[in-house]
């Protein structure tokens, strides 16, 4: 996991407005520098989810039997492999989602408007508003980890819950 000061430090040195590639000269360049410094940061946190949700089902036999019974690979990736890792892919999208949410370094250093920058803005000059957006952002979170349990409860082929 690489810190997001130096993803920073390393975006701003080599594209700053003197360099062959000025992209922090333009908003478009620096929100897509913020994009990809987004998920770098956040590629290996959904790379675990997705790993361990793959590593609970066998593909191989899963595929094998797919492809003995006719499926091309779109049908064995959307009708066998995705509905089975679903939970495990919105498990990762939504840890990636609460890490990006609260992310301060790289907005404020690259000068984009964002979350975590605006939550300092109002802690700055205001008491009670900060702590309404902490309430709605814990909100936010807690209900993405409700979608992931209903998702996960009424999942094709899971065991009944007692």
């Amino acid at each position: 996991v690489i810190p997001a000061i130096v993803i920073v430090f390393g975006y701003i040195r080599l594209y700053n407005t003197s360099s062959w590639l000025p992209l922090t000269g333009t908003s478009f360049g620096t929100n897509l520098l913020l994009m990809f410094g987004y998920a770098t940061l956040a590629l290996p946190y959904m790379y675990r989810a997705v790993d361990t949700g793959l590593r609970t089902i066998d593909v191989a036999t899963l595929t094998e039997a797919a492809q003995s019974l006719g499926a091309g690979w779109t049908t064995i990736l959307s009708r066998i492999i995705l509905p089975n890792v679903l939970v495990a892919v919105l498990s990762g999208a939504f840890l990636t989602f609460a890490i990006v949410i609260g992310e301060f370094t790289m907005a404020a250093l690259l000068n984009r408007p964002a979350f975590g920058p605006y939550m300092q803005l109002l802690g700055a000059n205001r008491a009670y508003e900060p702590a309404a957006l902490a309430v709605i952002s814990f909100g936010i979170t807690w209900g993405c980890l409700g979608l992931i349990q209903l998702v996960s409860r009424y999942q094709k082929g899971a065991p009944p819950k007692a």
